[in-house]
């Protein structure tokens, strides 16, 4: 029976050829290092760099902050008017809705429905809106780190 032991300190095998790659870019070699480096191939800072710039990232990243800078802000101003209105206007809350539900129980569950109607919305406006240039951009980025300078 082969058994794991904890104190056993022989090398780790890691089956993840990622495992050791920065997602930065940074400490790989460019031009300027002395390292080795394919012949043709751009360091990855100068890809990521040229997609940044690019016209479409500039769009994939406008879109999204169009959804959720509004988005966020109408949410914390939700939540902060339920705080605001549940420690300043008790006797609002307390009125009863119906039977035993009364408005703070009402607006609470609000938070929650608006919860999951926000990240549903978010969804689809990723799905609809950005998906698919941001998918574009990867496999231009990805081309770019394999076939540059061929």
């Amino acid at each position: 029976m082969n058994m794991y032991n904890a104190r056993d300190r022989g090398a780790a095998r890691v089956e993840d050829p990622w495992y050791d790659t920065l997602a930065s870019g940074s400490g790989e070699p460019d031009d300027t290092d002395s390292g080795t480096r394919r012949a043709g191939l751009p360091a990855a800072r100068e890809v990521y760099t040229e997609v940044h710039g690019s016209a479409a990232f500039q769009e994939v990243r406008r879109r999204y902050r169009r959804f959720v800078f509004p988005a966020a802000a109408a949410f914390l101003l939700w939540y902060l008017a339920y705080v605001v209105a549940a420690t300043t206007a008790p006797g609002l809350m307390a009125r009863p809705v119906v039977g035993t539900l009364n408005v703070a129980m009402v607006a609470g569950l609000g938070q929650f429905a608006t919860t999951f109607l926000l990240t549903w919305a978010y969804a689809r406006h990723a799905r609809l809106r950005r998906d698919r240039v941001a998918l574009e951009l990867r496999w231009v980025t990805q081309e770019m780190m394999r076939g540059r300078g061929r």
